[in-house]
């Protein structure tokens, strides 16, 4: 019962797009108006027949009574065919029993053959019982004779080619609707995709500023925005390296001060604080840097030997990071950005991890992936995200030694972006971190 009513409530749920919301709203609207419309019209047809039925068969039954009331007896059998009509026939007879009709219709149809036949022969109209509508009016003629008029109320019936035409007018509301809605869409789709593949610093194509003057005003604000966010970001960069060139001449004297003391463990703490605030600076800098990956020209690169080439380095200094999977993956990307990823997520390993290795694949659409995988304690699943954020840190004290800058994720993620990738942090089900690169 539970499940019924799940899939009961899925199916009345409304269409989460909002291309379908409005193709659904307009069609509705559109299909509603043509029913009325058609409604309206088959009730005018309608009204208009019966007039005319009515009419038809006041004039009729006139000049049918007067005919059959002026024939010889033995003659009127013979005009009865002649006499007879698609809705009503006349037949010489008291006709069938039948009781009194005191509705709208057999009052309608009575004062009409009333009305007709005229004061001198007076009518009955009565219902005969059945599956079809029936009714019958008993006229008696001056010679005494009954005569019956057999009534068979009907419209005209509908021609064969309506329901082809009121089909091809519903496809046509279907397909005006969807295509009305579908220039609608068109520019929210646009905007879209241009705030998704948004790179104020890049040197992708500004949205377009035509069509309707609503859609042009609103790519115009679109790129005056991106222009202004790219300002933004300049100007970032700048101030940044403004204060990182200002501090350098500051901290090299506080260095040469500290280096002409005599030897303390004073003053080795004051030289450490040094190096680390010096470090801070530059990676400060290189944060706000990273959003402007794309300064670097593409090259094609092969994939496995780019990083057998940075493994090979570490190796040299001892490090212990390996490398296996593909090679001959050719890869279109900025290289010294991906080498700047790469290097921030080793030197991320080998802090909390023994030894790296790094993966290279390719998926069946094509994309390649990078994945550094480390042997460490790995990071709860809950701070996964978090990580990739500028200056946090899983080492919650204040000692950088140990917690770092809180800044080698957040560049690396930031690169990754800027030359079309994505990162992706996950932990391994036997124990460790791997970040994947994807690119592609």
């Amino acid at each position: 019962m539970t499940g019924a009513i799940l899939r009961f409530r899925h199916v009345m749920h409304p269409p989460r797009t909002l291309r379908w919301r409005l193709f659904l709203i307009l069609l509705t609207g559109l299909v509603l108006a043509h029913g009325l419309s058609f409604g309206a019209l088959f009730l005018e047809r309608t009204s208009a027949a019966k007039a005319m039925m009515l009419g038809t068969l006041e004039q009729d039954v006139a000049t049918s009574v007067a005919l059959l009331d002026r024939l010889p007896p033995e003659e009127r059998g013979r005009w009865l065919a002649v006499l007879e009509r698609r809705t009503y026939r006349y037949e010489l007879g008291p006709g069938l029993p039948g009781v009194p009709d005191l509705g709208s219709r057999g009052t309608e149809i009575a004062r009409a053959i009333n009305g007709g036949a005229g004061s001198g022969f007076p009518v009955v109209v009565e219902t005969i019982p059945g599956g079809r509508p029936h009714l019958q009016a008993h006229v008696t003629l001056r010679d005494g004779s009954p005569v019956t008029i057999d009534v068979t109320p009907a419209l005209m019936p509908l021609a064969a080619w309506l329901p082809l035409l009121l089909a091809g007018q519903l496809l046509l509301l279907v397909l005006c609707t969807w295509l009305a809605v579908r220039q609608a869409i068109r520019p929210l789709a646009r905007f879209a995709k241009a705030a998704e593949t948004l790179d104020p610093g890049g040197t992708s194509a500004r949205l377009a500023e035509d069509g309707p003057s609503e859609v042009a005003h609103a790519a115009t604000a679109f790129n005056a925005m991106r222009d202004r966010i790219a300002h933004y970001l300049e100007e970032r960069v700048r101030i940044l390296a403004a204060i990182s060139h200002d501090l350098q001449t500051p901290i090299t004297r506080m260095a040469l001060r500290v280096e002409m003391a005599e030897d303390s463990p004073e003053k080795e703490r004051l030289l450490g604080d040094l190096s680390q605030i010096e470090r801070l600076v530059r990676e400060g800098v290189a944060y706000a840097r990273s959003a402007h990956g794309d300064v670097e020209p593409p090259a094609r690169i092969d994939v496995g030997s780019f990083v057998e080439s940075l493994a090979f380095d570490y190796q040299d200094m001892g490090k212990p990071v390996t490398v296996r999977g593909l090679s001959g993956a050719v890869l279109t990307t900025r290289p010294h950005a991906l080498r700047r990823i790469l290097t921030n997520l080793i030197d991320n390993a080998l802090k909390f991890a023994g030894e790296v290795e790094i993966t290279v694949t390719r998926d069946g659409a094509g994309r390649i992936g990078i994945a550094v995988q480390d042997t460490g304690p790995g990071i709860p699943e809950h701070q996964l995200t978090a990580v990739l954020q500028p200056f946090y840190r899983l080492e919650q004290s204040r000692n950088r030694d140990s917690g770092g800058t809180g800044l080698g994720l957040a560049i690396a993620h930031q690169l990754t972006l800027a030359i079309g990738g994505s990162l992706t942090l996950r932990n391994r089900p036997v124990g460790g971190l791997c970040a994947e690169v994807t690119l592609g």
